[in-house]
C-alpha cells in the first residue's frame, strides 16, 4: 500500500493581511449602516468590557427545533457610563470621499476632557454655530466627537477616550437639530440602544507580541530529526524563482488587531450594575455600579478595554427586535 502524505496547511485567514498591531486602544469604524428610521439618533455607543458570565434564556428562534424551550448561554458584560458629545461635524461629499468642512465645539467642556486634547482659550460659539447653519445645505452628513467617562466606569483612569459616530437621521437638517440638542449633555444607553436589537462590537484584540509560525498560523511542528528546526515551515519557497510568498506562515505580531464581531443580540440593559456582578466582582474589573449591557456570545478584545458598540450593518434576515426572556444570571464568584 503506498504511503498517502499528510497535508497540514496553514490555519488563519489570509483575508486580514497584514497582521499589524492596531495604532490605538480605540478602534476605527469605517464604515456605517444605513439608517431608515424616523427619529434620529446616534448609530452607536462606546463602553468598556467588563467580562463574562452565563445566563439561562427561552429559545425565540422560529427555526430552532428548541423553539420555546430554555437553555443557558455565555454572555458578555459591558460597563456602559453615559457618554458626552462635545464636537458636531459637517462633511460634505467629493470625488474622494467625505471631507469635513465644518466645525462647531460644546460651550463648555469637561475637566476630564481637557486631559486628553488641547481646547482654544478664545472660541465664539454663537458666530461658529451660525457659519455652520450657513453650510447646512452643502453638508451630506453630520457627526459627533464624543467622550467617554471612565471616572463612572471601574477602570483605573481619568483620562476620557475620544470616539467619533456618525447621526442617523432622515435628513442632514434633522440630523443637526439631534446633534444641537444632545450637544454638551450626557447621553446615557438607554436613549441609544434598545432590547432585542443586533449591533456590532468593534475592539481590539488581546495582544501576544511577537510570535513564530506555530503560534501565530496553527502550522505542524516538524519531527525531531528535522533540519535546522522544529517550529518552523519546511519550505518557505523555490530557488528559482527566489522568492517568498505572502501566503506563507512567517512569524511576526500576533494579536492587538481590530476585529468587528457582527450580529450581537442585546439580551438585557439595565441602571444598576451590581444586580449582575459576579460575587467579588468581575475578574481584573471589578464592579459596575452604573449603566450595562448584556451581549449574546463573547466579542473581542480584553477586559477594561474600550468596546465600540455599532448598529449592525448586515443583520441578519428574518430578525425581529424583540426582548429575550432572560429567567437567570449567573452571580457566582468567577475568582
Amino acid at each position: 500500500m503506498a504511503h498517502r502524505k499528510k497535508h497540514a496547511p496553514r490555519r488563519g485567514s489570509l483575508a486580514y493581511l497584514p497582521r499589524g498591531r492596531a495604532s490605538k486602544f480605540v478602534p476605527r469604524i469605517k464604515n456605517w449602516p444605513e439608517y431608515n428610521n424616523s427619529a434620529a439618533k446616534l448609530l452607536g455607543f462606546v463602553g468598556y468590557k467588563a467580562g463574562m458570565t452565563h445566563a439561562v434564556m427561552t429559545v425565540d428562534n422560529p427555526n430552532s427545533p428548541y423553539q420555546g424551550q430554555e437553555t443557558v448561554i455565555p454572555v458578555t458584560v459591558i460597563d456602559t457610563p453615559p457618554i458626552r458629545p462635545f464636537s458636531i461635524r459637517g462633511y460634505k461629499s467629493t470625488p474622494y470621499g467625505l471631507k469635513l468642512v465644518t466645525e462647531v465645539l460644546a460651550e463648555t467642556f469637561s475637566e476630564d476632557l481637557r486631559k486628553a486634547i488641547p481646547f482654544p482659550k478664545e472660541y465664539d460659539f454663537g458666530t461658529k454655530m451660525k457659519e455652520f447653519e450657513e453650510n447646512l445645505d452643502s453638508l451630506a452628513e453630520i457627526r459627533m466627537l464624543i467622550h467617554t467617562q471612565p471616572r463612572l466606569a471601574g477602570i483605573p483612569k481619568k483620562k476620557p477616550d475620544i470616539t467619533e459616530y456618525k447621526v442617523g437621521a432622515p435628513s442632514v437638517r434633522e440630523a443637526f437639530e439631534y446633534a444641537q440638542s444632545i450637544l454638551g449633555t450626557d447621553v446615557r444607553v438607554a436613549d441609544i440602544l434598545n432590547e432585542g436589537i443586533l449591533i456590532d462590537s468593534i475592539a481590539v484584540t488581546k495582544g501576544h507580541g511577537f510570535q513564530g509560525p506555530v503560534r501565530r498560523w496553527g502550522i505542524r511542528i516538524l519531527q525531531h530529526k528535522s533540519r535546522k528546526t522544529k517550529r518552523g515551515v519546511g519550505c518557505i519557497g523555490p530557488w528559482t524563482p527566489s522568492n517568498i510568498r505572502y501566503s506563507v506562515p512567517r512569524a511576526g505580531q500576533t494579536g492587538f488587531h481590530t476585529r468587528t464581531s457582527f450580529n450581537n443580540k442585546v439580551l438585557k440593559m439595565g441602571e444598576r450594575g451590581e444586580e449582575i456582578t459576579p460575587s467579588g466582582g468581575f475578574v481584573n474589573y471589578g464592579v459596575i455600579r452604573g449603566d450595562y449591557i448584556m451581549l449574546h456570545g463573547s466579542i473581542p478584545g480584553t477586559v477594561k478595554r474600550p468596546v465600540r458598540i455599532r448598529f449592525a450593518i448586515r443583520p441578519k434576515k428574518g430578525h425581529v427586535d424583540a426582548p429575550t426572556q432572560v429567567s437567570y444570571i449567573s452571580t457566582s464568584s468567577k475568582q
